[in-house]
């Protein structure tokens, strides 16, 4: 099957990944983007959208971290992402960030450092820094109480966020994409996630990969693997740009 749909001159090329069964840990149906920095903790995902926002994890995934130069994990990048989604959808970001500070954080199950980046310098400055993350969110909880740390992560969370506000901006620019039109790409992108994800199940294919390819005007994903197969989707019109 082909599609007649044309992407605009030098459209961003993205590579995709699917599995019927990940070995990751996870054990999960579904997709990956094939990118730099996909850690053991990014678990596959299908076109499902929940309840509040319009697009899926995966299209999250490429939309707001990969495209807007963010990693797909560590927290400095999720709070970049996560403000990018809620500036595109006009979804609360909030309730996202303490989500991870509830499941992540407060138990101390953390990896890297740049969760220190999220407090206040003065509250990281007091800590002993020979004790590992796991004691210090201990110690931090004991001395703070797990409210008022929820809120200065959740604080800290949109502040940090926010900060990277115009390198995202900057990161698309560079892509060749219109920034203001991210919205109408993500739903793009998401129709066209549907098409992947319908494809492989109705094939019954096991494994998969292929090319998402991103332009101003139009979306498309070309199957390299186990079959060729395109599919096109043309980019919807903004209020402004529809016929009056």
């Amino acid at each position: 099957m082909s599609d007649p749909v044309q992407t605009c001159p030098q459209p961003v090329t993205v590579p995709a990944i699917y599995a019927e069964h990940w070995n990751d840990g996870f054990g999960a149906r579904g997709w990956k983007l094939d990118v730099p920095g996909v850690g053991a903790d990014v678990i596959a995902a299908t076109p499902y959208t929940g309840e509040r926002i319009p697009t899926s994890v995966f299209v999250h995934d490429l939309v707001d971290h990969h495209l807007c130069g963010f990693r797909l994990s560590g927290y400095l990048d999720e709070a970049g992402a996560l403000i990018q989604l809620a500036q595109r959808t006009g979804s609360d970001p909030v309730a996202d960030f303490q989500q991870i500070i509830d499941e992540d954080l407060l138990p101390g199950a953390v990896a890297g450092s740049d969760w220190k980046d999220l407090l206040p310098a003065s509250l990281i400055a007091a800590i002993d820094p020979a004790s590992d993350a796991k004691s210090a969110l201990q110690t931090l909880r004991r001395n703070l109480g797990d409210g008022l740390l929820r809120a200065l992560f959740t604080a800290g969370f949109v502040r940090q966020g926010w900060l990277r506000q115009e390198a995202a901006r900057a990161a698309w620019t560079a892509r060749g994409l219109d920034y203001a039109g991210r919205a109408r790409i993500a739903l793009a992108l998401q129709e066209l996630f549907e098409w992947m994800d319908a494809t492989v199940q109705s094939r019954a294919w096991p494994h998969a990969r292929g090319d998402l390819t991103i332009g101003n005007d139009a979306v498309a994903f070309l199957f390299k693997e186990p079959a060729a197969l395109r599919h096109g989707v043309a980019l919807g019109q903004s209020p402004d740009q529809q016929p009056k």
